[in-house]
């Protein structure tokens, strides 16, 4: 095959596959000989070879016979030395043992499932990073964590990362946020190294990405995300992602990356509830007491705390050593009148303020609806009587306007909304079960 018959083939190859695709994996291909049927190429590794065999060797076949050459398979030996066609060699790619110093962020000590508070608003999580935890065979691929801050998010990919480490100390597990796998992408990218990139990525027993929100919108990003997402699914190997939303709601992810993402095991870390939040206190106390151990806290105080500060548990934790500190400071008891006079800032910004969000929450498990269904266009009574009941509490429990709301459900029109307070306004007055519902939702948002 001559020189010229390779070209038009690389021209139909770039058509066919795109730019990215083509720089990435076709141009580093140094054809060598064809015959018997069998074209031979030299590539840079063993891995380039077996991954452009797998995703487009039929592709290369087609275009050859195209070109009138008669070729019935491909076979790719690694060159170790670089020709013309190859690009000059980079930094050696690092082993497996080293990704983690490389390519990862630091594991926080303290995030381990020891550490981990369970409660009803996060048993389900728990479980299932445990799961994940003690290996083996890949059950559910990827495990998708989401929930709000400071719902214990991170605290458990860290702790899944701990406990796979310990079991197994030569596991290659790596952990790092969706910021750093962008900024490592587009620094292979100027550098010319998107080989090391791959090889690094795509080389891990465990991948972990934190805040997977943030690639959203950046197209070069997410499509070698989804390259990188596919190629260890392939490879049997676990991926764990965590984001501040389910998959289907983050704004400006591609399509195909909300399939993959949703195709294995999606967990909700619920808002916390009292008894989650007293807990948490109660196992920092303990920690305090070593540090402390000439304080003490008087009783309620706990409980105060855990009933006003509902944010979430970094809050929380955060007004605890606030005030363990200026308690030892100024040496004195941790008394209730001490506590609203150290944290009173906290407890200020505190103050419960429910979102429309959480209102459609609580009123589809109230009525054990999807939240997808009621705040859909089905207008069947299973789901109409539920979205007006949480009109009617968005409107009541609420600062937003009527236009506001109806954007959050699903883009109804303002008057839709009114009809739908309006008709709950009749119905409680004449339904005692609709106004029993109305005030066991509201105390439940309340707490």
């Amino acid at each position: 095959m001559t020189n010229d018959i390779w070209a038009e083939v690389l021209r139909g190859l770039k058509g066919a596959l795109g730019a990215n695709s083509f720089s990435s994996w076709i141009e580093p291909l140094e054809f060598d000989d064809l015959s018997g049927g069998v074209a031979t190429f030299h590539v840079p590794t063993p891995f380039m070879g077996n991954y452009v065999s797998q995703n487009f060797g039929d592709q290369i076949i087609y275009q050859m016979k195209k070109q009138g050459q008669d070729v019935q398979r491909l076979q790719f030996n690694v060159l170790r030395q670089a020709r013309s066609v190859v690009k000059p060699a980079t930094k050696p790619v690092a082993k497996p043992t080293e990704v983690d110093e490389i390519a990862g962020s630091p594991l926080d000590a303290r995030f381990t499932f020891d550490t981990f508070i369970v409660g009803k608003p996060n048993e389900l999580a728990h479980a299932a990073a445990r799961r994940v935890a003690e290996g083996g065979p890949v059950t559910f691929n990827p495990l998708f964590l989401y929930g709000g801050v400071g719902l214990g998010k991170t605290h458990l990919m860290h702790a899944i990362a701990h406990e796979l480490k310990q079991r197994s100390p030569d596991l290659n597990v790596l952990y790092l946020s969706a910021e750093q796998f962008m900024y490592r992408f587009i620094t292979a990218l100027r550098e010319r190294k998107m080989m090391d990139f791959k090889q690094i990525f795509r080389s891990v027993d465990v991948l972990m990405v934190d805040d997977v929100q943030f690639i959203a919108g950046k197209d070069s990003t997410q499509e070698e995300f989804f390259h990188t997402f596919n190629a260890l699914v392939d490879g049997q190997k676990q991926i764990i992602i965590s984001a501040d939303r389910a998959p289907g709601e983050i704004k400006d992810l591609e399509e195909r990356i909300k399939s993959r993402l949703q195709c294995g095991l999606v967990v909700d870390l619920h808002p916390t509830d009292y008894e989650l939040r007293l807990g948490v206190l109660q196992s920092k106390v303990e920690y305090y007491a070593a540090q402390y151990p000439e304080l003490k806290i008087a009783d309620g105080v706990l409980e105060f705390l855990a009933h006003r500060i509902t944010t979430n548990v970094r809050v929380l934790e955060g007004a605890l050593t606030r005030l363990f500190a200026f308690a030892s400071l100024v040496g004195r008891e941790i008394t209730l009148e001490l506590t609203q006079d150290c944290l009173s800032d906290v407890l200020k910004a505190s103050d419960r303020k429910v979102t429309v969000e959480e209102i459609q929450r609580k009123v589809s498990e109230h009525y054990n609806i999807r939240l997808s269904d009621m705040i859909g266009p089905k207008r069947v009574r299973n789901y109409a009587r539920p979205r007006q009941m949480a009109m009617y509490l968005a409107k009541h429990m609420t600062n937003r306007s009527l236009p506001e709301i109806g954007r959050r459900f699903g883009g109804r029109d303002h008057t839709t909304v009114m009809h739908g307070v309006r008709k709950i306004e009749e119905l409680k007055a004449l339904d005692s079960q609709i106004a029993d519902d109305l005030e066991l939702l509201r105390r439940a948002l309340e707490e």
